[in-house]
């Protein structure tokens, strides 16, 4: 039987849904190996699902229930290129508030919004722990992050609270955490209450003991007694009377903990695990969950997970992906998603995940982690079936991005709000700037004032009503509002529509007896005037203009990949800038110098390194792996647009430091921190794909991505070895990584790698080099990495030459003066060719994908 330690992969892919369930405190889970004596697969596939579920058990000494809400409802100013927001006061305005704590000095927009609570917050850090070992007192280590709904709740009920602060400040040392900005203490203790509680969310309320050990948590907890539970305040002292009269007891449950954090990891079969039936496994799981009615890949609520959408779309040549025609169902889920109300039908951009199976109702904040993602699927879904939806929907989200989450300077904020002002009730609505009343429609459309047209006249008047009925038909919206009362449950969305698209252009084009192009330019008219009144008249969500390095380099990596496909500059732009603000801003570069690779470089006390975050300046967080393995992503991306061999050289800087500070070389793999901070209980591995790529699957990519550049066997070693190490996900349930099978699909075909040589300065082999670079671009390849040697730029040849031991690029040359096509691999090249005509034959028939 497997250990304890391993069931946990049920709770990561129930994470990936969950929405509410219950956690009880002092559960009587011990984590032993014979705590979980269940067959593993058999568990695992009541769950692969990602069904969310409830867990109810019943405590040997509390009983309690608190309502876990994983939606990212985000609290921040929209002042889009303003990166001095107003909420985040600064000592010079703190005489404005009766409560000033010690997050004041924090960088993050979560914390600095806590920083007038009458709690006296700490943030994490030994100031804190030394305060809990000298007075004895239990640790209150309040989780979240800025787009989390219930965390407001709870801070305007519990933290703003001065009695229950009171409370709070007597009985507790309180710590409050941004999630996003310090992951690594989030994984910790969000392990600890999904293992004893089945699942979990935010805001995530531990308490620890001065040594840091978690004794019990929850999630949110209300701030009076309810349906026989205890309210937040009396929790607080009863959980103190444990703490004083039955420390043993308490401190065995700590213990616990910390024995299953040293549980060792059993390892899969390492042959089954790395081969082909894994591949076909995890497509046969992901199937299992399609849903034929409204697409996707499980019921609601539907989470946009990209990483099995980079699965199904990097493995739709293979037969048993045909068989079963996953590209229509890819192409059906990713319309029904575009067409739905989690796509914002007028500004652009996707909301972070759909409450409601036919993608119509979300939940409104907008993540740049999803927008990355779905952006880069939509273009790969673009480019292997020129579908005009799917390009429409990956620009206007790219858009949406530049004018809305983009820095004066380059760098990509967080996220907007799901909540803002609702003028009619007053007070702050989930949705409120998104969702419209059919009156708001009828002056954003037909009122010319709004639209500043002071030259109204009968035909003007009449034009814009019946613009009013096109819209409303193809959009299906109605006088009472389009949200079904069942999808409603508290009332938000009454007598309110939120804006789908419901009918095709040739029916709306039929039932108006119009040509589709009179239908077109009507709908885009009504459009712009109703993005012009939301902007003009209803509070915009705020914004959390904090720029993380691991989410700016996934939106570097789609506006690339735009790039390639529409030869658009703003799109190359946008991605140069961001990199540059990374360098400028979140990057230590003290020690880059070093090139001995025998030894390790000196990464401590922020010797060499990346930051985490930025707010109004770089965080005192060093970077942890999704940081380095997002970023290098990203560098390779750019450098196969640019061909600026500088990405190539910080990626492999990047790399080495990522080595060194986190992999496991005794195991394989990459923990997700350097372990520098002591204060970090146990160094953890994120072993599945969920919103957001694990570090660990990227990671795979970029060695074996690295290793076709330079031959370097270290590479292709530490990518196997990480295969390895997650060897048991692989073999027994896929699912949970799909991105790592994308890796392990990499790691099995091998890369394609297309070098090209050329002369820049010479113009004809320069428009050579673009008319090839057409022809790769014009079809999705899923395996493919493109060098450019150009013998034009000394440089260039000496980057190379002192990096790699690949002899096929340092060697290649334009043959005849012309530029020049190979496809290559360790092995050796195709025969070089600088025939258009024979470069579309071999991409044909060789590594074009066949759908």
């Amino acid at each position: 039987m497997l250990s304890s330690k391993l069931f946990s992969l049920y709770s990561k892919t129930n994470l990936l849904k969950t929405t509410s369930s219950n956690f009880i405190f002092f559960n009587k889970i011990k984590y032993s190996n014979n705590s979980c004596n269940k067959d593993f697969e058999s568990k695992f596939f009541k769950m692969s699902d990602n069904k969310t579920t409830t867990t109810s058990t019943q405590s040997s000494i509390l009983n309690n229930k608190s309502i876990t809400d994983n939606n990212n409802n985000n609290n921040n100013n929209n002042n889009n290129n303003n990166n001095n927001n107003n909420n985040n006061n600064n000592n010079n305005n703190n005489e404005k508030f009766k409560y000033t704590n010690k997050l004041i000095n924090e960088k993050s927009p979560y914390l600095l919004k806590h920083a007038h609570n009458p709690v006296d917050w700490l943030p994490w850090g030994e100031e804190a722990f030394k305060m809990a070992r000298d007075n004895d007192k239990l640790i209150f280590l309040s989780v979240g992050y800025m787009a989390c709904h219930w965390c407001n709740v709870m801070e305007r009920e519990c933290f703003e609270n001065v009695e229950i602060a009171k409370v709070m400040n007597e009985y507790c040392v309180n710590i409050k955490i941004d999630r996003e900005e310090r992951p690594d203490i989030d994984k910790i203790y969000m392990t600890y209450l999904t293992e004893v509680s089945g699942s979990g969310g935010w805001p995530m309320s531990i308490w620890l003991t001065p040594k840091l050990e978690p004794i019990t948590g929850g999630t949110y907890f209300a701030p009076e007694a309810k349906y026989g539970r205890p309210g937040f305040p009396d929790l607080i002292k009863k959980l103190d009377k444990l703490w004083r009269k039955d420390r043993e007891m308490v401190q065995e449950r700590a213990d616990s903990f910390i024995k299953f954090l040293k549980e060792d990891k059993p390892m899969g079969n390492i042959n089954d695990a790395l081969s082909n039936q894994t591949i076909e496994k995890c497509f046969l799981q992901i199937m299992k969950g399609y849903d034929p009615i409204d697409g996707g890949y499980s019921d609601a609520p539907k989470f946009p997970r990209c990483s099995i959408f980079n699965f199904l779309i990097m493995t739709l040549k293979e037969n048993f992906s045909k068989e079963v025609g996953s590209l229509d169902k890819l192409v059906f889920t990713l319309e029904k998603m575009a067409n739905g109300g989690m796509y914002d039908q007028v500004g652009g951009g996707f909301h972070r995940y759909s409450v409601t199976s036919d993608w119509m109702i979300p939940h409104f904040e907008k993540m740049l982690y999803d927008n990355a993602q779905l952006a880069s699927v939509y273009l790969d879904a673009y480019q292997i079936t020129k579908n005009p939806l799917f390009e429409r929907i990956a620009k206007e989200t790219l858009e949406y991005v530049s004018t809305k989450l983009t820095h004066s300077q380059g760098g990509f904020f967080s996220a907007e709000d799901a909540d803002s002002l609702n003028l009619e009730t007053n007070e702050k609505q989930e949705g409120a700037f998104y969702v419209w009343s059919y009156q708001d429609i009828i002056r954003a459309i037909t009122d010319n004032n709004n639209n500043n047209n002071n030259n109204n006249n009968n035909n003007d008047n009449n034009g814009n009503k019946e613009d009013l009925e096109i819209y409303s038909f193809h959009h299906g919206l109605i006088e009472n509002g389009n949200v079904d009362p069942k999808d409603d449950p508290h009332n938000e969305f009454k007598d309110k529509n939120v804006i789908t698209i419901v009918k095709t252009l040739k029916e709306t084009a039929s039932y108006f007896k119009k040509s589709e192009e009179e239908i077109e330019m009507s709908l885009k008219s009504s459009k712009e005037k109703l993005f012009k009144f939301r902007e003009q008249f209803k509070p915009k969500p705020q914004l959390d203009d904090k720029i993380i390095v691991s989410w700016n380099g996934l939106m570097v990596s789609s506006f690339c990949k735009a790039y390639q496909l529409f030869k658009d500059e703003k799109y190359l732009k946008s991605a140069i800038n961001s990199i540059q603000f990374i360098k400028d801003n979140l990057y230590n570069s003290v020690g880059d110098d070093n090139d001995d690779d025998d030894e390790p470089n000196d990464l401590d006390n922020n010797s060499c390194g990346l930051i985490r975050n930025y707010k109004d300046g770089p965080s005192k967080i060093h970077g942890f792996t999704d940081d380095y393995s997002f970023l290098i992503q990203a560098l390779l991306d750019l450098y196969q647009v640019t061909f600026d061999y500088k990405h190539l050289e910080w990626a492999l800087k990047l790399q080495k430091q990522q080595d060194n500070l986190f992999y496991d070389l005794e195991n394989g793999g990459y923990y997700s921190t350097s372990g520098l901070d002591k204060s970090i209980l146990s160094r953890m591995k994120e072993e599945h794909d969920g919103a957001e790529p694990s570090p660990q699957s990227i990671s795979v990519s970029n060695l074996l991505k690295l290793y076709a550049i330079t031959y370097n066997q270290q590479y292709k070693e530490k990518a196997k070895k990480t295969l390895e190490n997650c060897s048991l996900y692989l073999e027994k349930a896929p699912l949970v990584f799909p991105q790592m099978v994308c890796s392990l699909f990499l790691y099995l075909n091998s890369i394609n790698t297309i070098i090209l040589s050329t002369n820049s300065n010479d113009s004809q082999q320069k428009q050579q080099l673009l008319s090839i670079l057409d022809e790769i671009h014009s079809n999705y390849i899923p395996n493919k990495l493109i060098l450019l040697n150009d013998h034009s730029n000394i440089s260039i040849k000496q980057f190379f030459e002192k990096n790699t031991s690949n002899l096929n690029l340092s060697l290649s040359t334009p043959v005849y003066d012309k530029t020049t096509f190979s496809l290559c691999n360790p092995n050796g090249c195709t025969i070089s060719t600088n025939q258009l005509q024979q470069i579309k034959s071999n991409l044909i028939n060789q590594i074009y994908p066949k759908y």
